[in-house]
Order: C-alpha cells, then structure tokens, then sequence
C-alpha cells in the first residue's frame, strides 16, 4: 500500500517529512530527500527489533541504491541510553569507514532513537540520520522533534543535543507485533496532544477511538499518529529549542521522569509511557489541588487513563518505589527544565488548556507525591 499521509516539519532548510502509512520499510530508499548512492549507510537497532525490521530496511536500502550498509544491534531498554553504549555507537560508525556523507538509520524505538540521533549529532559534528520508529511512543513523540539524548545517573536526558533528522518513516505494520504493554505506553504519548490543547482529539479518543487505537485497527492508527505528529510539528516549529511552548510537549514527565529515575530506568518494572500516563493523571491532581482546575476534568482524565489500563498512581508501581516523597521531589529539582529557583510544570486550567506554571508550592507537590 502507498503512504497515506506526509506531515512536514517546517523548519527552513531543515525541513523533513515524516511518512506515515504501511509498507514503507520495504521501501525506505524511496522515501528520502537524498540519494543513499554509493554513500556509507549505518543500520542502528536494539536486538528485539533486528528481525524483522532492521533486516528489511536494510534489505530496501541495498536494493535501492548502491550502497554499503552496516547493522549494528544493542541490547534493548532503557540502560542503553548510555556513554557506554553511545562509545559503541560512534567506534562501529568510525571503524566502518564512516564520513560527514555517511547516514544513518535509527530503527527501533525511543531508546535508539535518542541514541541515535545524539550519536550523528556528534559523529563528525554533524551526519545525516533518519528515524525509523517501531513503536507507537516513538512515532508520536520521540522521533519527532530533534531531541536527542542519554541518561546518566543524575537524571533521564541530560546528556544530549537538539538535532533534526532528515526524515522520519512510520510503518504502521510494524505495530502489528507490538506487545499489549507497550501500545499502551505509546497511546499515553497520544493521548498527551489532546490533553494539552485538542480536547476535540481527546474527545474522539474518550469515545472510543482510544480502544480502537490500541486494538490496531488501520483507520484509528492513522488518525491517531497523524494527529499527534501534526501537533508536534506545529509546536516544534514554533519553539525548536523549547525557549517556550514547547515545554508544554512536557506534561506529566517532570513528574515520570523522577519515578523512573526512582525505578532504576527499569522497562520490565515502569515504561516510559506507564511514568507519562502516571505524570499526567499527578498533573491534574495537582492543577485541581490548587483550584486552577475543575476537579471533574481531573477525575475525567484518570478515568480515561484507566480505562486504557494505564496506571495513575504512584502506587501502582511494582515493587513499590524506595523513594520518598522528599526523595522524588530532589529528583525533580535535578530536571533540565528546572532552574535553580523552581520547578517548572506543566498544568492545566482544564482538558485542552495545558500552561507552564513556573510558581508551584513545594509542598502542594510534596502534597500530591503522598498521596
């Protein structure tokens, strides 16, 4: 089948497309702004992704064009997000006769994706790279953007670069082998666009085009990816580097990012999305705590939320965090959207109505982190 829908990301001579449809990896050569011929082409994936993914496009890269392809497949989860990791990275690039023309390939999801990307920001100050995303998160958020990224013991990403790729390729059939759990992570990065200022789109998704997402059906799948790229596209070309509105694309993670900090960037034990989804729902909580916010919307979202059989509670977690509340909170002050003032956080006045709140009371979160 042909692609079936094209959202760019404009932003002057770095604009990209991001292809959304079913088929492409079988034809990924054909979906570039550049020729591959007879450059150096550099395949990067995590070991669960290899077969099939990987293998086919690097299979329609060779065919493609005359180009030498190398595969290079880590370990999966989110302790590859890591120097050791990013060293490997760029020693294959370089031991394989890498150049500044040499492009490469993230397929996998967010976890190779940050590496990835971070990596061809650095090798050679600057190659080209494309984002293959394999994963609902990955296609709806993280591939998207330019962020790039590790995690050192301090925090999640707080080693990385802006860096756009020169495009990004989203087969919806590799979706088709996704397990449960993580579709369900990836739909709370969906969920997220409606949440921050498309409460039409998180209508749609509350009657039922949520169910439908996460039972993969094609028609629900495009509108989902298509709407959440199309917003991210729009904020990003408003705010490249976050000086502003693109920190709202940060609801509910100052929050998941210092529990999965507190989970040991465990997947088995919290996924990224599980600690967005638990994120969000202390959002609201916190925004109706506070009176900005009606109430009723909060308990409508960590509805919804479970409904999606998401967690939104600190609870939830298994085994039960060591951390403290205190504990979590020191985690926050570490986050790079901090200063050294506050916390910063994204809240709301209501579903589609999200703001940065740069004010918060330290004991309003200390609040809603006890409970």
């Amino acid at each position: 089948m042909s692609i079936e829908k094209t959202v760019s990301v404009g932003l002057g001579d770095r604009t990209y497309d991001i292809h959304i449809g079913r088929d492409i990896l079988s034809a990924a050569g054909n979906h570039l702004p550049f020729s591959i011929d007879g450059r150096r082409v550099f395949v990067l994936t995590d070991e669960n992704v290899l077969e099939p993914h990987a293998r086919t496009v690097c299979a329609a890269l060779e065919k493609t064009a005359a180009a030498s392809v190398s595969c290079l497949a880590l370990p999966p989860g989110e302790s590859t997000k890591s120097f050791a990791a990013l060293e490997r990275v760029l020693a294959w690039i370089l031991d394989q006769g890498g150049t500044r023309q040499s492009v490469l390939f993230a397929v996998g999801g967010g976890v190779i994706g940050d590496l990835g990307g971070f990596a061809a920001a650095i090798m050679m100050r600057g190659i080209p790279f494309v984002q293959v995303p394999t994963t609902l998160l990955a296609m709806v958020d993280s591939a998207v953007g330019g962020k790039t990224a590790i995690d050192v013991p301090q925090g999640k990403n707080l080693v990385g670069a802006f860096y756009q790729p020169a495009g990004v390729l989203c087969d919806l059939d590799v979706l088709n082998t996704l397990p449960a759990r993580e579709m369900r992570a990836g739909y709370a990065e969906t969920v997220k666009y409606g949440l921050i200022n498309d409460p039409e789109f998180f209508l749609w998704l509350e009657n039922g085009g949520g169910k439908s997402v996460l039972n993969k059906e094609p028609d629900a799948l495009i509108k989902a990816v298509e709407t959440a790229c199309r917003k991210k596209a729009e904020i990003v070309e408003a705010d490249e580097r976050e000086g502003g509105v693109r920190a709202l694309l940060n609801l509910g993670h100052t929050f998941g990012h210092a529990l999965e900090a507190a989970a040991g960037y465990d997947g088995d034990r919290l996924l990224h999305g599980e600690a967005v989804a638990i994120g969000m729902a202390l959002a609201f909580r916190l925004s109706a705590r506070t009176g900005i916010c009606p109430a009723t919307d909060a308990r409508r979202v960590e509805d919804h939320l479970q409904a999606m059989d998401l967690p939104t509670r600190i609870g939830a977690i298994v085994p039960k965090l060591a951390a403290s509340p205190d504990d979590l909170l020191t985690i926050m002050k570490r986050d790079k959207k901090a200063t050294a003032q506050t916390i910063h956080f994204i809240l709301l006045h209501g579903v589609g109505q999200a703001f940065i709140a740069k004010d918060v009371d330290s004991k309003d979160v200390l609040d809603i982190l006890t409970e």
